[in-house]
């Protein structure tokens, strides 16, 4: 809903202030939740966003959007951001938002779901491994992952 957009905001710097601390991230925050509300809420949609919330309180989100394959001929699912308050990782928050972005890649015919994670976020390197990811590419800063749909 629109009236997520700062929440969402408030969750992207977070996730910035993190990825600043892995070394994945070495800008600034340049959305506001205006620019928010706009791009994930206005027509056309450009990307969309899961909010966790335990017990009443949102505690951590995942931002995605798709893509395409013209020689597939089929869309897959890009994870942009996925974040999780700290003093609720290990609580399952992070399985169960990419669980249900699998759901949501399987139900629209992706092929899989890509993502990123900085070389620096050893833990979430290991959790994506844990939940099933394939390691695609081992950059210099990055780790590319992807993860099969039922429907691939």
């Amino acid at each position: 809903m629109v009236s997520d957009a700062p929440v969402l905001h408030g969750y992207l710097a977070k996730k910035a202030d993190f990825d600043r601390s892995t070394g994945g991230f070495s800008g600034t925050l340049a959305t506001t939740p205006a620019r928010i509300a706009a791009t994930l809420f206005g027509e056309p949609a450009f990307a969309r966003a899961l909010l966790a919330e335990r017990r009443g309180v949102v505690h951590g989100f995942a931002l995605y959007y798709f893509r395409y394959s013209s020689f597939a001929g089929r869309p897959s699912l890009w994870l942009d951001d996925l974040y999780v308050d700290a003093e609720v990782r290990s609580l399952g928050i992070g399985a169960r938002l990419l669980a249900r972005l699998g759901e949501i890649a399987a139900a629209h015919g992706c092929t899989h779901l890509g993502w990123t994670a900085s070389v620096g976020n050893p833990r979430g390197i290991a959790f994506y491994e844990r939940a099933g990811a394939t390691i695609v590419d081992r950059g210099e800063l990055r780790v590319t992952f992807r993860l099969a749909t039922e429907l691939a």
